[in-house]
């Protein structure tokens, strides 16, 4: 049976006490530091604030524990810590946020497509739901900031790869988009048949933001000069002024 970490309060921590202050005054700071965030905060992102040779993962374990009971959880989510409300609590503040706007069932397939099978290109995306895909859903899902474009094929007609993005494991509550649930899992919710072809597997996630061997960057969009204001009339004239000058 695991022990709940001890509580540390600064203020019950005497000052000639080095570790136990340090480690009291780096849980305050971490603390600090969740609540301004308005997303994770990973631990590179806390060394420089905390004391030297401060361990992190003991420091988010206590404070993790002590607010286990409160109406605020800390939740490890894409790489880092974030504040978010106890799950048990989430109807209280029902009807209270904006209601986000609810993907077709047709980009809820494509978002799981992109995430178990990334990187992968439109017609991938196609061969495996066996429909066609609209630029629209794909559009949705990059509006979103839950897809991201990766790079580019190294196949005919060089098709764009499509990926998640650090925010998709945010919205459901991911560090990392290999905590999916599995086959198994799936089976056992009843997302799926469990009367399934021989040979059907799910294939393990990854997000590694490298491109793979089969992928190559993107090339970076030319400029858009359609929108300049066309020149003035007296900027037509200073220019015939200057002309006649020269053939002077």
């Amino acid at each position: 049976m695991n022990r709940p970490a001890p509580r540390i309060d600064l203020f019950d921590v005497r000052p000639e006490d080095e570790r136990a202050y340090a480690f009291a005054r780096d849980l305050r700071t971490i603390e600090a530091l969740l609540f301004t965030s308005s997303g994770p905060v990973e631990a590179r992102a806390l060394v420089p604030h905390l004391s030297p040779g401060a361990d992190i993962d003991a420091l988010m374990e206590a404070l993790a524990a002590d607010y286990a009971r409160r109406g605020v959880n800390i939740v490890k989510a894409a790489g880092g810590w974030m504040l978010r409300t106890a799950p048990d609590l989430a109807h209280v503040l029902a009807g209270r946020a904006p209601e986000p706007r609810k993907l077709s069932r047709a980009a809820v397939e494509v978002l799981a497509i992109i995430a178990y099978h990334q990187p992968v290109t439109r017609a991938e995306i196609e061969d495996i739901r066996g429909v066609s895909t609209s630029k629209g859903t794909l559009d949705v899902l990059l509006e979103s900031g839950w897809v991201r474009l990766r790079g580019r094929r190294k196949a005919p007609g060089r098709p764009v790869t499509y990926g998640t993005t650090p925010a998709f494991l945010v919205q459901f509550g991911l560090d990392q988009v290999q905590d999916l649930p599995g086959l198994d899992e799936l089976r056992g919710a009843g997302l799926i048949d469990a009367r399934l072809p021989a040979g059907f597997g799910i294939p393990l996630p990854s997000d590694d933001p490298a491109l793979r061997e089969d992928e190559e960057a993107m090339e970076a969009e030319p400029l858009d000069f359609s929108l300049a204001p066309p020149p003035s009339g007296d900027e037509d004239e200073e220019s015939d002024g200057a002309r006649a000058q020269e053939g002077a």
